[in-house]
């Protein structure tokens, strides 16, 4: 379930998800890979969902590994919005 305010980080393949996953997990951090959500269109058809009070450690780690998400959602409503470009 995703929840208003969650991010949702859209990556290229499926590789680079599952990388993304273990490095994340590995931190202890709040994450976990979900099927996309209908409305973003994904190649892997995967995901990673987080809470945005964790947003800065996650995409901080994502970064240093080299692993910056292809596209980066924020719940909002009914809907997501896109928040990088």
């Amino acid at each position: 379930m995703v929840r208003d305010g969650d991010r949702v980080a859209v990556f290229n393949s499926v590789h680079r998800i599952m990388e993304a996953e273990k490095i994340l997990k590995g931190k202890k951090l709040d994450v976990l890979m979900i099927p996309a959500p209908r409305t973003i269109t994904t190649d892997c058809g995967l995901a990673l969902r987080y809470p945005e009070g964790i947003c800065a450690e996650v995409e901080g780690a994502l970064g240093e590994a080299g692993l910056l998400p292809k596209e980066l959602y924020r719940k909002a409503g009914e809907g997501f919005e896109r928040i990088n470009e």
